[in-house]
């Protein structure tokens, strides 16, 4: 597999997204792998994808074991549903959903806050057979303001992602554009201006757009990146993405953010899946 130069590479600061990496390990066993790996940062979708408020118990466990193992814990999703799974968020989706999105803002903050973990990522939502779209985007908007307050009380930001109309086609945010649109109504609303566009050059590659004139477009407001390849969401090298090029042009561009490790490690171990990236790179500098 081909890999990132070393200047390159040394240039980002890389973390590991432990929601689709170490999964054949226990959740509490995958921050000391990522750390055994040669990473010192790491990142997670809500781990607990049937209650947005666990057990005073199990948050205290992933904690220690992020702790112990080292890692700084840099990005978390707010309760998304079912993820992996059927969902993509719950903040748009009226009633009991959103009500469970609610009643995790300030759980979600004050772990992400015990942790000194500086970005929340608020999932939007797929849209709802029957219900007014208009609808769904006022409560989208209600919700994200209060994301935005509770982010901006532990000294945070939300990001706000699109991901990709063939893997996700009930999603409304489909296009950079789209994601950004919501990001500055978020800022508007709030006049906090910590929204942020998460950029995923993955969902964005598989939405067809041009990915440089994105960077160009959106770096600035872009608070968070997310990779994988295309074809198939693989490591850095298993696709087609020019993806050194394409992070070299987010840092030229300004971008000076973490970059998050969002790929299926494939038929291996996931330890085998980071083989593109120099060992002396994985280390947040």
């Amino acid at each position: 597999m081909a890999g990132f130069e070393p200047g390159t590479a040394a240039e980002q600061r890389f973390n590991v997204n432990l929601s689709i990496l170490f999964t054949e390990l226990p959740l509490l066993e995958r921050p000391a792998a990522a750390a055994a790996a040669g990473f010192t940062a790491v990142e997670l979708w809500w781990p607990w994808v049937d209650s947005p408020t666990p057990e005073q118990s199990e948050l205290d466990a992933l904690k220690k074991a992020i702790e112990d193992a080292g890692v700084q814990l840099t990005g978390l999703n707010f309760y998304a549903g079912q993820l992996p799974g059927p969902d993509r968020g719950a903040l748009s989706i009226p009633g009991e959903e959103s009500e469970r999105f609610r009643a995790n803002i300030d759980v979600a903050a004050d772990f992400a806050q015990s942790l000194g973990c500086g970005a929340l990522n608020a999932l939007y939502g797929n849209r709802v057979e029957g219900v007014d779209p208009e609808e769904q985007d006022a409560l989208a908007l209600e919700n994200l303001v209060l994301a935005a307050r509770a982010a901006d009380r532990i000294g945070a930001i939300l990001l706000i992602e699109t991901l990709n109309k063939p893997e996700s086609p009930l999603y409304p945010l489909v296009t950079a554009p789209a994601g950004a649109g919501v990001v500055d109504k978020v800022n508007q609303a709030t006049g906090l201006d910590n929204a942020r566009f998460l950029m995923d050059l993955y969902h964005l590659s598989m939405n067809d757009e041009d990915l440089p004139q994105v960077i160009e477009r959106y770096a600035s407001r872009t608070g968070h990146v997310q990779i994988a390849d295309n074809p198939g969401r693989g490591a850095p090298g298993t696709g087609s993405l020019p993806l050194e090029d394409l992070l070299g042009r987010l840092r030229k561009a300004g971008y000076e953010g973490w970059v998050g490790l969002e790929y299926k490690p494939g038929d291996r171990p996931s330890a085998e899946a980071f083989g593109w990236l120099p060992a002396e790179a994985r280390a947040a500098r």
